[in-house]
């Protein structure tokens, strides 16, 4: 596993034109897309330097919402968002995407659009009004970097959805954004292509310093990797943040997912051995 060589260099963790104290920080964020039926309730959350942190809960209470209001997507019902200090809002499109890329968990159809310009749209907020070689050749080696590159030519439209996914996080790779944010990566791939991805996300956010935000329901890959885990419980509510031995207790998730199990150690993280529904 290597990183592309256009990511080796360390990315460049100064705020834009301002000084602020925190990646990202969100304070009192609640969002419902009804008045009366509210998926996020009053959520706070800092990220005060570079690292890989993984977002885990139960399906339904949120996860994607909160992704979607930190970069922006959705406008929290109360409540603020910033990165770098700036509410996530202010910023124009070009702007944020220069700072924030989002990998969705389910690819927009890029119809007839061969692989490789699927990931060139990456680099709209970069791009002149032509693309230049050293572009593709980035291209080529962001798909490289997730064993895609002898799929360039073929129409994504024609790829499994494991390999939509590893394409859009290549498209997402040559944005060279500051802060990557990833909504279920791993969902659609085998066992060794989601510890491949997992263990690329940690390796790029140690080696690069970029913010590295993942939503997964695989408890021992975010165990086994993120530096960070955010636990949310309904109502949409974050229920603890912490490291993996900190938050991945036998008492937590027990009370989070309604199961019992067992926590062994695994050379120094938690494992997870799931035992019965309870």
């Amino acid at each position: 596993m290597k990183l592309p060589d256009f990511l080796k260099d360390e990315v460049d963790r100064t705020p834009p034109d301002f000084d602020s104290e925190h990646i990202i920080e969100m304070s009192g964020v609640s969002f419902g897309y009804k008045a009366d039926k509210m998926i996020l309730h009053d959520v706070s959350l800092t990220i005060e330097k570079p690292e890989f942190i993984c977002i885990v809960g139960p399906n339904g209470v949120g996860k994607s919402t909160l992704i979607k209001c930190m970069n922006g997507l959705l406008k929290p019902t109360s409540g603020t968002v910033k990165i770098y200090g700036k509410d996530v809002r202010s910023y124009a499109l070009k702007d944020l995407a220069k700072i924030a890329g989002y990998v969705p968990v389910k690819t927009s159809d890029f119809s007839v659009l061969s692989v490789l310009d699927t990931v060139l749209i990456g680099r709209y907020a970069r791009q002149s009004w032509r693309t230049k070689s050293e572009e593709v050749a980035m291209a080529y080696k962001a798909l490289e970097a997730m064993e895609m590159q002898d799929y360039a030519m073929e129409r994504f439209n024609d790829l499994s959805a494991g390999q939509h996914q590893k394409v859009s996080i290549a498209r997402g790779l040559v944005q060279e954004p500051r802060i990557l944010i990833l909504d279920e990566p791993t969902s659609n791939l085998d066992i060794r292509h989601q510890i491949y991805v997992t263990a690329f996300l940690k390796k790029l956010s140690a080696k690069t310093g970029m913010t590295v935000v993942m939503i997964s329901h695989d408890l021992n890959l975010a165990a086994k990797f993120a530096d960070k885990v955010v636990v949310m419980e309904p109502p949409g509510r974050i229920h603890s943040i912490g490291t993996p031995a900190e938050v991945f207790t036998e008492e937590t998730i027990s009370e989070i997912y309604n199961v019992r199990c067992k926590i062994e150690d695994d050379e120094g993280s938690p494992h997870i051995v799931l035992q019965y529904v309870r």
